[in-house]
């Protein structure tokens, strides 16, 4: 099986279709998380955005990801969020009855989906002094108090990604880099290495799993990429929050920015929904009226409205919003549904969704694969934890840095013991910056990173911030410089 695409979706279905005994090769031209897999929000959704629309469906579909994800999959990467709706001069009672309503269906979906309570509280009502101290920047005139719930976030994307493709070669998936696929048929492709130049024909059973590219490789496709556009602000800016918070978008009944607070003292600001033709999916910029109106909309819950100068780093992704090309040229729209097409004769492709339930678009299309085999197993992966994962009881145990743990799991002590080996890569690469040179290396060693920009910007996430992009660079380039030279890091 030859699965194209090293993004969430494409690692996801390396992992069910390996851990189902099936020979697996990912395939990936540039990086593995190169594209939107790295540019979301980093939550783990249940649902309750869909909720709002009416779609029960994937609000439960959602629901059951998350508790897959938080509970087995990846709780070392998981962990349990509030969110703050605050009930003020910008926020109707129309609208804060309905957030109040929506909450307690999305708590009934979290019950229905076995997620305990212990990891994600009920939602309830909390007083203004609350709601300041779960966000102390909020403007306090006319704050009646807030809708407190929980959802989940994601400690980082990229990570996520980096651990399906770790645990898909741990059951025997080869994984390539740096190999662009072409002329893919059903049953073969050709396979050039971008490094070397050269090609060849691989066989086996396809999946297109390429995101925003997938119409590249399917005819009857069509992606209409969505731009979601965050800023990156320091927490202290905000007073260090708590939680993330709401802030309603004007004219649009149940549509929010975030304030997202980020464990290493950032916030994200986000998000945009703007069409975006023709623009670079693997590093899209943010254009200046996204910046305006993220800050417009968001400074009408503050205290101290943001300027752009309180912004050290931007970045967004483009969601693959899929359509469907009937014979007379119309579309069908399906929003965030995931879109499975598995015609006789072409490549399986699996477009569409969200990264929350990634797993099941994977497990979609291994069984469109298995049905063509007329072989190949049930699918596992709701049970099979990531390379990392460990029980909140087990990783408080694990000897290394807490960072270190929350980023790796099980497997940081491993991170952590290259530091005994050469002690100047327990600095931090930047100053302002958490990220230690032993990150780079291990991202070398065991990761399968190839430059600095891998380190940089998904082994880690220092370029977040671009004032620590140079120095931390410099680091990088010494780190691979000194595993070239067969130092005694390589020799371990």
């Amino acid at each position: 099986m030859l699965v194209i695409g090293g993004g969430v979706t494409g690692a996801g279905v390396a992992l069910d279709a390996a851990s189902r005994g099936l020979k697996t090769a990912l395939i990936e031209r540039h990086d593995l998380a190169a594209g939107t897999s790295r540019w979301s929000s980093k939550l783990v959704h249940g649902g309750l955005r869909y909720l709002a629309k009416g779609d029960v469906g994937v609000a439960w579909e959602s629901a059951s990801e998350r508790a897959a994800l938080m509970t087995t999959i990846a709780p070392h990467l998981c962990r349990p969020a509030a969110f703050v709706v605050p009930l003020d001069a910008v926020t109707s009672n129309a609208m804060g009855g309905l957030t109040g309503a929506g909450t307690l269906v999305g708590d009934l979906l979290r019950a229905a989906s076995q997620t305990p309570r212990q990891l994600l509280p009920p939602p309830h009502l909390i007083s203004a002094q609350d709601a300041l101290l779960h966000v102390p920047a909020l403007q306090p005139e006319h704050l009646r108090g807030a809708v407190l719930y929980w959802d989940g976030q994601l400690e980082d994307d990229a990570r996520l990604v980096l651990n399906l493709a770790a645990t898909a070669h741990a059951f025997g998936a080869d994984v390539l880099t740096r190999c662009a696929a072409s002329d893919v048929q059903a049953d073969r492709v050709t396979l050039t290495d971008r490094l070397s130049g050269q090609s060849f024909t691989a066989r086996g059973q396809v999946v297109n799993a390429t995101g925003v590219w997938a119409a590249e490789h399917e005819e009857t496709l069509s992606i209409t990429p969505s731009r979601g556009s965050h800023l990156v602000v320091r927490s202290e800016t905000l007073g260090m929050p708590r939680a993330v918070f709401t802030a309603p978008v004007p004219g649009h009944f149940g549509r929010y920015v975030f304030g997202m607070p980020q464990p290493d003292g950032l916030t994200f600001i986000g998000l945009t929904d703007e069409a975006a033709p023709g623009v670079d999916g693997v590093q899209p910029p943010v254009p200046p009226e996204d910046e305006a109106f993220l800050l417009d909309t968001v400074n009408r819950v503050l205290r101290v409205p943001l300027t752009s100068a309180d912004v050290v780093g931007r970045f967004a992704g483009l969601r693959p919003l899929a359509t469907l090309r009937a014979a007379s040229g119309a579309t069908a729209d399906i929003s965030r549904r995931h879109l499975l097409l598995a015609e006789d004769g072409r490549p399986v492709t699996i477009a569409g969704g969200k990264l929350t339930t990634y797993r099941r678009m994977a497990e979609d299309a291994v069984d469109a694969v298995c049905r063509r085999l007329g072989r190949g197993g049930t699918c596992r992966t709701r049970q099979i934890p990531l390379v990392g994962a460990a029980s909140a009881e087990v990783l408080r145990e694990v000897a290394a840095p807490p960072r270190l743990v929350r980023r790796y799991g099980t497997a940081a002590p491993h991170v952590w013991a290259l530091t005994r080996q050469a002690p100047w890569l327990a600095t931090p690469v930047a100053p302002s910056c958490p990220t230690i040179g032993a990150e780079f290396a291990y991202g070398v060693l065991a990761e399968g990173a190839l430059n600095a920009e891998d380190l940089l910007e998904r082994r880690t996430r220092v370029s977040m911030v671009d004032a620590d992009v140079p120095a931390a660079r410099e680091t990088a380039e010494r780190v691979l410089a000194e595993l070239r030279e067969h130092s005694a890091l390589a020799s371990d």
